[in-house]
């Protein structure tokens, strides 16, 4: 398993960029309603370890269902490269998209299958 590593990543144009410490020993691949349509693979963070560079301004929120998780994207080029949440505990949470990291081939993560078309949205 690797170690922790702080990661680098953003949307395609640029306006979002943030810093991100992971153990990226797994992705989540989710068959939800917005992860298969997004084609999103996602690693979890405490929102502790999450920084943010620039891009506040660039991201606008979408919400669907119970509003638990915030899906930000880019309103410049439209990609989703991290949604915030809370852990089951509540714990703030980040869920970064493994395909936005930079230097990252998300063929050498090991991915999970997620089954979020079984959970209720409402």
């Amino acid at each position: 398993m690797p170690d922790t590593q702080t990661y680098a990543g953003g949307c395609h144009c640029g306006a979002v960029r943030y810093q991100v410490d992971l153990k990226l020993d797994r992705a989540i691949s989710c068959n939800c309603s917005i992860c298969s349509k997004t084609g999103t693979l996602l690693a979890f963070a405490p929102a502790a370890v999450f920084r943010l560079e620039r891009g506040e301004d660039a991201v606008t929120d979408y919400q669907f269902g119970k509003r638990r998780i915030h899906h930000l994207f880019c309103r410049h080029c439209g990609v989703r490269s991290y949604s915030r949440g809370a852990m089951p505990d509540g714990t703030p949470m980040v869920a970064v998209n493994v395909r936005c990291l930079d230097g990252v081939d998300p063929a050498t993560v090991p991915v999970h299958a997620h089954d979020g078309r079984s959970i209720p949205i409402d």
